[in-house]
Formats: structure tokens, C-alpha cells, sequence
């Protein structure tokens, strides 16, 4: 990316009147997650009109007219619809029952970075890369296997259209309010697009600020913070350097933070979003710190008794329903973002948008050593193509013709607002690396009395955080590819017995509809049991004709055309093929699935174009290349490897998929496996593929086809029609100081500064690890930029650049009052779920533990002002972290006796996560439905969430679970038959039924509930799997699993009680171990007991020691050295001798 990429072929132009930045109806997100018409009958043809649950007003106003939809048919769940020509003509109207098809303008556009990738071939490849030549073992017409009647799909389901939902807003105590800064005008010539994204609903609030306060009603004391410390804690149980993970060495981690704004702590500065309120707490007074005051003894030990802790008053997030508008700087300075899981409106005034790219703290710390102190990671979270909110402006497209965008010649950062021009504009300084440069002749304007460029707001480039510019030839070492899509589908004798092959087959046929129009878009379809069968679509044939590759050791690709063809061309073929498929295997005996190999035989053909391959499975890959073994049921039978090394199988079983992956990746191929399952397929193996790919593992057990196919039908719809790029090249640049020190997500990487994607999506989050060089200057501004080169689904070659400039500060009270904890806690999530195949859950579980004591720690001991003892002070901007760690690690993926594959599954899951959806993944929302009709509405139809605890869940009541991924409905023992009636059609809890899909009927509680369902999908972009639950079965001990704050019957601690666990563990910590030797209070045993483990701990390296020197008030320094030096002489200890 530092040099330029010699010119491939000329692109190919866009569609006429092509509008790069048009964008769908703002409403098409909010009117998807619902329970559609998901499995119509084979007979139906897939262009016919679906009925669609999701037509209703969008409660903002459209930036832009609707475009003319081509076809009705309900949009993917929470899908922008991708347009297939040029829009045109005036906004269509549906009916009530339909909603808008996709329009006909182009589709969603998205930017490109820097210099191209290698080209294919230019690095090692691990497999083999060419085609195998062989004979085709048997060709026949599609129909030739035996078939009694095709199999019919599920009927229907029909449900309302859902309301919208208002986001979270900060409750905390007043700080200053987001100060907004003038708009820049958008660029006359810059074309518009309109947004996607949620809507929200309710009416619009600025967000107050916010200072520190005490909780757990102890007051806390005002005063003046202590100077900040340049030097790392001393007797920290943990220390991690700020460029290292902190999970080396069994060092501590990250808890979680949520939907909490970072409050200011002792010195309110700038703007900051209050932190969520707490339940039966009142308004805070500012200058305030939060104080837990659990009833503790002088030695740091619980008093005898109960604790007094109060369960109502300690931390909890609480989410509220105005939309909160924020500006990314206000007075030249960046202002802390709102919380992730909120609701909030962007106007981008010269940082990006945090939607795009947010740092886990809101100030740089100036030195290593300062953030060492903190105990905080630096981090990024970048998510380059985010949905971004109806409301918002545009993504602005900017073409600089042949010439390309401005960039500066020695580090290649792109032109943006923080670049400084000089010498009335004909030179400009680079923010990244300092360089100065001469300014194109053709891009020469003068300057302003305030030193600005005269046409800086009428640029999007120097006014605007993110921006697009349209790429030249040099970014391009081959035509962008085309749109290509392969579907390889799982026909063993499992997958046809449980249904899983009919909900492949029914969910594809209606997807088809929903790609991209044109003759770039191509399709292909293959399915595989212990063979492989491709199908030969061509047009000229009366029918597809079967091709079979028996050879699953050394495979290849029968034909090298007409495997894949365009859409236009086998559409007929294609819907009678996938309407066949079921009925060919129905009979089939074969148990065998050759996983591994048929999706090497799929790459090959599709080698030359690239293009996603999306795999549906259903057992564990037993034969051929790449075979694995059954490696959980082993695990089980024996008995020290199922205790001490539980950890292994979550590893990959081999390297042979890890060197697939790379040359997959090599050649822009990403794959997608859809996991529809009833045993173990050993998803640690399995999903290497899709993170290496830049793919996704969808995971459906056990797989029910009562139940399941709505959801893997809106899986993969929304996974073809979301906002994505192909064959892309991401890369940030840092300011001088710092510097990037990892990537972690699902990518490939070849070189060391750029990562490698064959498709990146809206969902799709990058983090990015970050270490200091160099000292920074207090008061000056460090630059973040993050660009991404990619080709839209139309054949455009985009750059994506998003901006991030932030203050640097010396001062520690600065770091932890503008910390993000929603960013925190994700970088820590993600690092920990890197760290469990590798260690035992109980190591990572402790490490975790570790990471929060160390920045509480940190924080009392150099920001918090003088308090008692017997109080748990926390800063403002972190007090969920205790509960988010709790959360943590009682997580599926660090479950100690959990499966295998679902903690696989979750690992891979968090790997890839955005922000906003790993928050409820670790800590759920848990909601009362069965008083919906009673509940006064609050703008949102989701009713206020619940504490989760077993003591908010009532044997009369049934309550709503959910994660974003599951939906979990548990049902009282003692509800009422009229209640059950009402929403699930049972008379009697007796009657649940195991198999569960979500019926509208005809009253208002019924219809409340499927609101408030429709809107939950809609937040999370996801169809929730929906069970039923009681008391006394499996499924209530899985819905009481996810009440973290609850005590857990195997040892895990209740949210109290982890509160005076991390409260002694500070008090332990925060006074010096010479304290606790003083000769009046102490016998000679325990001073040389104290004298032991402390030199115990320096040989070690616990950066504890020279401090002893301070102490010579309390103890009689040279007898307590000498008795050291007698007992202990093996100890060398340097301090001590030259003491």
C-alpha cells in the first residue's frame, strides 16, 4: 500500500445513470425481522409475490424518494434491498400485506483504500492450486435417481408489521451537553444517498454530562484527584503493558462494558455521556464517585453474617428510549461517543463516525508507562461498512478522475480534514507522519483568515470523517470481479431425514430472487455426500444434468464452464433444480458426508472469478480430504483429557483446512457454512474456514424443521442482500507514537501492514490492537486512519477512509473518566475467546477476573480521593465492568462442561462481532411479557428490561430472554390458562410444546407480542431461534443458566457476592505488604511469613519494591533487612543489599 500497484485492466463502467451513493428506502431495515412467508411450496415460483409482515411508516423522514421497486416480495430480514438498475420513475406504493422488493437503482456503494493486493499466485499456496484432471465418472439428467413426491414445505406464517425502537440514552448524573458544532454544508456537487439503517422513534435528547458518584449508598467524598502516576501500580497482581494482550502470561483480561456512556470522574472535562442510572438509585450529585460500601472488617474480611449489600442499588445497565444526537467534534475536539447499544444519530463534523471506527479510550495516553498505570487496553474497533442510521447523512463519493484521491507520497494517507495546509494552500503537512508535500496544481485553493482552505466545507474529504473516493486503475490488477454465488448443499442421509437438505433447498429458491440483477451476477450449484455432484445449468440443455466427481482424495472440477453461469441465463433451471434435490435423495442410505472435499472442488471452479461459496452441513466430515473424527466422544471417554485438557478440542483438529482457507483466500473465495445439525461436526475445525475467508459459521442445533427453517432462510438472505464488498484490502495508519501491533477478526493475512478480505460485510468488525513508539506531546492530536479497498457488487472499485482524531493526555483521571467501555470490554471479549482454545477455562476465567481487580485497582489507588476501606470505589465510566466480567465468565464459551461445538460456535461468533451486538451476547436483555397489555408505552414497544436475576422472574408471570442470536420464553408454573391461551394457543404449562414457532392471533396481548419479537429482530439484524421453557425440564435449566447475577450451584459466584470477592481482593492489594510487618503488631513467624511470599514475589519480577525505603516511620529499617538477609539469603533481592 505504500507504493503504487502497476494498472490492471480498465474497469468496467457502471450501470447508466448510475448514482454510486444511492441508497434504499431507510425504512427496509425496520421492516424485515419478522415472522415472513418463509417456506412457500415448491410449486409457488419464486418471482410470485411474498406477503410481507413489514409495512408500516418510517418514523423519520426520507432523505431522498423511494425508488421504484422491479418486484414485490418482502425484503431479507433487516436487508437493504440491492437495487438492479439505474433508479427511476416515481416512489411505488404496496399494499399493506407487501412489502417493497428491491429497487431498481444500483446497490449500496462502498469505498476502497489503498494499493491492491498481491496478486493471486503471488504468495506460498498450502494446497494444491490447479484443477485435477480426471474423467467424469457419470452424467445424467438432474431427475435420474429415484424420486417419489417432492417434498412439500412448511406453510406460511403471517405476522404484523413491528414498531421501531428507541435506543439507549445515558442517565447519569449531569455533564456538560454535547456542544453541536456548525454543520458543514454538504457539497453541491456530492450526490445523495439515503442511509440505512434502524430506525429509532421516540423523540430526540441530547445527551447530559456527567461526573463520578458513589453507588451502594455510601457517599462519596469530593476533593481534587491525586497527581496522575507515570509508573505501573505497585503490588498489581497484573500488569499488562499496554502494547502487549493482556492475557499473556496468564495475565488479566478485559470485562465487559455496555450500553454505558463514559461518565467524567473528578474533574469533569469536555463532553461525556452519563452512565446508565441504577435500579431504586436517585439522581447523583456530580463530583461524586461510585462508592460500594459492603459491611467488611479492619483485615479486609466479610463480617460473620449475611452481607449488607443492597442487590437494588449496586450497578446495572438501564436502557432508555430517546434517540441521542451526537457530534463527532465539537471546539475543535473529538466528543466521547454515545454507548454502542444505544440509539443515537451521527452528524459527522470532522471524525468519523463511531459506528465506523471507536477507540477504547477517548484520550491517548502520552506514554507507555501511563497506560501500563491504567491497566486499560488501546485499541480500535473498526467496522468500515456499518449500516449507518436512517438519519444520517450519506457516505459522500468523492472521484478524483485518472489522477486518484490526494495522498501523501510517504506515508500514502489519504486527504482528510486533520491534514494542515500551508503557504497560502500550495504545500500540506500530513497529520499521520509529517510530511510535507506539494499540493496538486489542480486541487490549489487559498487559504481563509483562519487558515482553512476557502472551499474546505464544500469538500466532503476536508469536512467530513468518512468519505468514499472512486478508485483508478492503479488500485485494480484484474477487471473487478463479478458477483458470483456457488451453493453446496449437504444431501447425506442425515440431512434428508431431518430436513435439513428441503430447508436448504426452499430457502435458496426464494433467495435467488432477492440477487443482484445483471449480467455480472452468476450462480452455481453442487451437492455432496460421499461424492460430489455438480450440475451443468447451461441454457441450450432441457434440464440440468448431473455431473459426479467420485475422487474426494484428489478432486477436481468436471467442467470448466457452465458449472457457473449467469443468473439470467439458468434462472428456470436453477428453481427446477432446487425443487428436485430432495426428492432425487430422499431414499439415499449414504451416511458419509466428504465436507472438506467438496468445497475444494467448488473453489476450483471458482478459482478464476473468486466470489462467495455458501456451504450448508449437516454431519461431521468423515471422508476424503481433510476426514476428521468424532473427537468430542473421545474427549468424553477419557477421563484426563475431558479435565485437564478440555481446552484441545477447541483447537482444529489439523492444518490440512487452515492451508485450504489460504488459498481460498488467496483467490477473493469466501466461504459461509450453515451449520444445521443434530450431533456433533466438529465446529472448531470447521469454522477455520469461514474466519480465514472472511465467511461467518451459522450454527442451527439440533436442527428442527418445524422451526429452523425461518431463521436459516432469513440467515442467508440477509447474508447475500446486506452491504458488502468483494476482494478487499484494509489497512489503518497511525499518527507517530503509535503503532499497530495486531489485527484480530475473520481475514487473511499476507503482508504485515494490510489484511486480506474476499468479502467484507455491514456486520463485520475488525479489532485492532494498538502500542506506543514514541512519547506523545500533551495537548496535541493523535490521527487514526483506517482505509479500505473493496468492489461493490456492481463492479465499482471504492475506497472507504474513516477518520479518527483524538487528544493525548498525561493526565490518568483523563483516561479512565473518558474511557469507552462498550470498547473495552469488546476488545477484552474478543482477546479472551482468542485465549480459551489455547488455556483452561479456569485460567482465562481468572484472567479475566485479573484484568478487572487491575484497573479498579489502578483506580483507587491513583484517581479515586480518600475513602474508607470499606468501600468499592469505581469509576464512573466503568462501573458495569464488574458485572460484565461476572457476565463473562459464566459465558458458553468459558462454561467448563459445556459442549464442545456450541463453545466453538461461540467462539468463532465473538471473533467477528460488532460492538453493539457483543454486549447483549454476554449480558442478555430480559423483559416481562405477559402484563404487555398493562405496560404504558414509552416510544418503544419493548418493554423495560429486568435485572437478570431469578428474583425478577415470578411462577405467574413468562418472560422473554434473548442474546441476539436465541430467544428464550420461559413460562411460570402458576400462569394463567386465559394468558397462555392468548399467546401460545395451550391451555396448561403441561402442553408446551417442544418445537416452537411464534403464531399470531387475533387479540391485543398476542399481537404485542409479536411487535415487540418483529422489533427485536430488527435491533439485532437477526431471526431469533425462539424456544419455550419451564421450571423442571432442560429448558429452564438453559433459561436460569443465562440470570448471571444469580449464584451458580458449581461454584459460581452471585453478582453480591463477585462484589466483595473484587473488594477484597483491592483491599488486599492496595496497602503495602512492608505495612503489615510492623514489629508492635506483628510476631517474628508471620513478619518472616510476610518477608517470604514478598521476596517470593520480586524474585518473580512484581514490580513491588524501592518504596520499602518510604517506610522507615513505620518499621525499623535495619533490623527488618538484616532478619530478611538472615532468613532469607538465597532470595537476592538488589534493593535490599544496597538499602
Amino acid at each position: 500500500m505504500a507504493s503504487n500497484v502497476p494498472p490492471g485492466a480498465p474497469r468496467q463502467s457502471p450501470p447508466p445513470n448510475y448514482n454510486p451513493n444511492y441508497q434504499q428506502n431507510p425504512n427496509i431495515l425496520s421492516d424485515n425481522f419478522q415472522n415472513l412467508n418463509l417456506n412457500r411450496p415448491p410449486s409457488m415460483a419464486s418471482s410470485a409475490p411474498r406477503p410481507s409482515p413489514f409495512s408500516q411508516p418510517s418514523p423519520f423522514p426520507s432523505l431522498v424518494p423511494s425508488p421504484q421497486f422491479s418486484r414485490p416480495g418482502a425484503p431479507p430480514i433487516a436487508a437493504v434491498p440491492r437495487p438492479s438498475v439505474p433508479p427511476s420513475g416515481s416512489p411505488s406504493t404496496f399494499s399493506s400485506n407487501v412489502a417493497p422488493g428491491r429497487p431498481t437503482g444500483p446497490p449500496f456503494s462502498q469505498p476502497p483504500p489503498f494499493g491492491s493486493r498481491p496478486p493471486p499466485g503471488s504468495f506460498q499456496s498450502y494446497t494444491s492450486g490447479g484443477m485435477v484432471a480426471g474423467p467424469v465418472s457419470g452424467a445424467q439428467p438432474v431427475g435420474a435417481r429415484p424420486s417419489p413426491a417432492a417434498s412439500s414445505s412448511s406453510p406460511p406464517q403471517n405476522v404484523p408489521p413491528s414498531s421501531s425502537f428507541g435506543g439507549l440514552v445515558s442517565n447519569g448524573p449531569p455533564a456538560p451537553a454535547f456542544q453541536s458544532a456548525p454543520r458543514f454544508p454538504p457539497p453541491v456537487s456530492a450526490p445523495q444517498q439515503q442511509p440505512m439503517g434502524p430506525p429509532p422513534t421516540m423523540g430526540v435528547a441530547r445527551s447530559p454530562p456527567q461526573s463520578m458518584r458513589p453507588l451502594m449508598g455510601s457517599s462519596g467524598f469530593s476533593g481534587q484527584p491525586v497527581a496522575p502516576f507515570s509508573a505501573p501500580p505497585q503490588g498489581t497482581p497484573f500488569y499488562a503493558p499496554p502494547q502487549g494482550t493482556p492475557f499473556s502470561a496468564q495475565q488479566g483480561m478485559t470485562p465487559p462494558p455496555i450500553g454505558s456512556p463514559f461518565a467524567p470522574q473528578m474533574q469533569p472535562q469536555s463532553v461525556a455521556q452519563p452512565p446508565p442510572r441504577m435500579f431504586g438509585m436517585p439522581p447523583l450529585l456530580p463530583n461524586q464517585m461510585t462508592a460500594i460500601s459492603p459491611v467488611i472488617g479492619q483485615t479486609g474480611s466479610p463480617l460473620s453474617g449475611a452481607s449488607k449489600i443492597d442487590p437494588n442499588q449496586i450497578p446495572r445497565p438501564i436502557p432508555g428510549s430517546s434517540v441521542i444526537l451526537h457530534d463527532t467534534r465539537s471546539g475543535n475536539q473529538a466528543n466521547p461517543p454515545p454507548p454502542a447499544t444505544s440509539d443515537y444519530i451521527v452528524t459527522d463534523t470532522g471524525n468519523c463516525s463511531p459506528r465506523y471506527m471507536r477507540c477504547t479510550i477517548n484520550q491517548i495516553p502520552c506514554t507507555v508507562d501511563l497506560l501500563s498505570t491504567s491497566g486499560m487496553q488501546l485499541a480500535l474497533l473498526v467496522q468500515p461498512l456499518a449500516l449507518p442510521h436512517p438519519s444520517e447523512e450519506a457516505v459522500q463519493v468523492v472521484d478524483f478522475g485518472e489522477s486518484g484521491p490526494v495522498r501523501c507520497s510517504r506515508c500514502k494517507g489519504y486527504i482528510n480534514p486533520f491534514m494542515k495546509f500551508i503557504d497560502q494552500g500550495r504545500r500540506f503537512i500530513c497529520n499521520l507522519c509529517g510530511f510535507t508535500d506539494e499540493t496538486p496544481r489542480d486541487y490549489l485553493c487559498n487559504l481563509g483568515p483562519d487558515g482553512r482552505r476557502r472551499d474546505a466545507d464544500e469538500r466532503p474529504e476536508l469536512c467530513r470523517g468518512t468519505v468514499e473516493f472512486v478508485a483508478t486503475k492503479e488500485f485494480m490488477v484484474r477487471d473487478p470481479m463479478p458477483a458470483v454465488y456457488f451453493f453446496l448443499i449437504d444431501v447425506s442421509m442425515h440431512a434428508m431425514q431431518t430436513g435439513a437438505t428441503a430447508a436448504a433447498c426452499s430457502s435458496i429458491s426464494q433467495v435467488i430472487a432477492d440477487l443482484p440483477e445483471g449480467p455480472r451476477t452468476m450462480v452455481g450449484i453442487a451437492t455432496f455426500d460421499s461424492t460430489i455432484h455438480f450440475y451443468n445449468m447451461k441454457r441450450a440443455l432441457q434440464q440440468p444434468l448431473m455431473l459426479i466427481v467420485p475422487d474426494i482424495h484428489d478432486v477436481y472440477t468436471p467442467l470448466q464452464t457452465d458449472v457457473i453461469v449467469p443468473l439470467s441465463e439458468c434462472r428456470q433451471h436453477l428453481e427446477l433444480l432446487l425443487e428436485s434435490i430432495p426428492t432425487m435423495f430422499q431414499n439415499s442410505r449414504i451416511a458419509e458426508s466428504s465436507f472438506s472435499a467438496a468445497i475444494k472442488a467448488a473453489f476450483l471452479a471458482m478459482k478464476n472469478t473468486g466470489g462467495k461459496l455458501l456451504v450448508f452441513q449437516s454431519v461431521l466430515p468423515s471422508v476424503g480430504v481433510g476426514a476428521l473424527s468424532a473427537r468430542e466422544a473421545e474427549g468424553r471417554s477419557n477421563i484426563s483429557t475431558g479435565e485437564k485438557e478440555a481446552h484441545k478440542l477447541l483447537q482444529p483438529a489439523d492444518k490440512t483446512l487452515k492451508e485450504m482457507a489460504i488459498e481460498f483466500a488467496e483467490y477473493q473465495v469466501c466461504v459461509d457454512v450453515f451449520i444445521t445439525t443434530q450431533t456433533y461436526v466438529d465446529i472448531a475445525s470447521i469454522s477455520v474456514i469461514p474466519k480465514t475467508t472472511g465467511g461467518q459459521v451459522y450454527y442451527y442445533y439440533p436442527f428442527s424443521a418445524v422451526s429452523d427453517p425461518a431463521k436459516l432462510y432469513n440467515d442467508l438472505r440477509w447474508n447475500v442482500t446486506r452491504p458488502q464488498g468483494f476482494e478487499a484490502v484494509m489497512r489503518v495508519r497511525c499518527s507517530q507514537g503509535i503503532q499497530i501491533q495486531e489485527y484480530h477478526g475473520n481475514f487473511c493475512k499476507r503482508i504485515p501492514t494490510d489484511i486480506d478480505l474476499a468479502v467484507i460485510d455491514c456486520d463485520k468488525t475488525i479489532m485492532v490492537t494498538l502500542k506506543h513508539d514514541d512519547k506523545l506531546q500533551d495537548g496535541t492530536e493523535c490521527a487514526f486512519q483506517c482505509a479500505l479497498l473493496y468492489t461493490t457488487v456492481y463492479g465499482q472499485r471504492r475506497i472507504r477512509v474513516a477518520n479518527l482524531s483524538l487528544s493525548c493526555t498525561n493526565n490518568l483521571s483523563n483516561l479512565f473518566r473518558l474511557a469507552d467501555l462498550d470498547s473495552q470490554f469488546v476488545c477484552f471479549l474478543k482477546q479472551a475467546a482468542n485465549e480459551i482454545p489455547s488455556n483452561p477455562s479456569l485460567v482465562v476465567q481468572e484472567q479475566v477476573t485479573n484484568f478487572c481487580i487491575n484497573i479498579l485497582l489502578s483506580y483507587r489507588k491513583f484517581c479515586a480521593t480518600v475513602s474508607s476501606s470499606g468501600q468499592l470505589i469505581l469509576p464512573e465510566a466503568l462501573k458495569l465492568l464488574p458485572l460484565y466480567t461476572l457476565a463473562l465468565i459464566k459465558s458458553t464459551g468459558l462454561k467448563v462442561n459445556g459442549r464442545i461445538d456450541d463453545r466453538s460456535f461461540w467462539i468463532s461468533y465473538v471473533s467477528s462481532v460488532s460492538t453493539p451486538l457483543a454486549i447483549p451476547l454476554v449480558y442478555p436483555r430480559m423483559i416481562a411479557i405477559h402484563n404487555l397489555d398493562s405496560q404504558e408505552a414509552d416510544g418503544s414497544c419493548i418493554p423495560s428490561a429486568l435485572a437478570l436475576s431469578s428474583e425478577y422472574v415470578s411462577e405467574d408471570g413468562i418472560y422473554l430472554l434473548e442474546n441476539g442470536q436465541d430467544g428464550l420464553i420461559y413460562i411460570g408454573n402458576s400462569v394463567t390458562s386465559d394468558t397462555l391461551q392468548k399467546l401460545f394457543g395451550i391451555s396448561s404449562v403441561a402442553e408446551i410444546p417442544t418445537q416452537f414457532v411464534l403464531e399470531q392471533y387475533d387479540n391485543p396481548l398476542s399481537k404485542k407480542l409479536n411487535n415487540v419479537v418483529n422489533e427485536i429482530r430488527r435491533q439485532r439484524c437477526s431471526f431469533l431461534r425462539l424456544k419455550l421453557c419451564k421450571k423442571g425440564d432442560s429448558s429452564g435449566m438453559s433459561f436460569f443458566s443465562y440470570l448471571v447475577e444469580d449464584k451458580v450451584p458449581a461454584g459460581g459466584l452471585s453478582y453480591v457476592e463477585f462484589l466483595v470477592h473484587i473488594h477484597r481482593q483491592i483491599q488486599s492489594l492496595s496497602s503495602p505488604w512492608w505495612q503489615d510487618i510492623h514489629p508492635a503488631s506483628k510476631s517474628t513467624p508471620e513478619a518472616l511469613s510476610y518477608a517470604q511470599e514478598t521476596s517470593e514475589s520480586l524474585e518473580s519480577g512484581k514490580p513491588v519494591a524501592p518504596s520499602v525505603m518510604s517506610c522507615q516511620y513505620l518499621i525499623d529499617k535495619s533490623n527488618f533487612v538484616s532478619t530478611l538477609k538472615a532468613c532469607f539469603p538465597r532470595y537476592h533481592v538488589p534493593w535490599l543489599y544496597h538499602s
